[in-house]
């Protein structure tokens, strides 16, 4: 059963876990460094890589960098 447990999740499946849209799933991998693994023309997700880059901040982290050079350039 730990077997089913530890497999490799699409991005369909990672959006309904997270409940974010796939758009939001493709720009935190590119922009964010989200952790995903491209297998020929698929993305897959380890759940627990996942969690814990959820954990650590994930696209929170980074957006607010952002936010800090928009705010600097005023």
């Amino acid at each position: 059963m730990a077997e089913i447990e530890d497999r490799w999740l699409s991005v369909d499946e990672i959006c309904k876990y997270l409940g974010v849209s796939s758009d939001t799933v493709y720009r935190w991998i590119d922009r964010f460094g989200m952790p995903a693994h491209r297998m020929g023309r698929l993305w897959k997700f380890k759940r627990d890589q996942v969690d814990a880059w959820v954990e650590a901040g994930g696209a929170s982290a980074d957006s607010s960098k952002e936010d800090v050079g928009k705010d600097s350039k005023k």
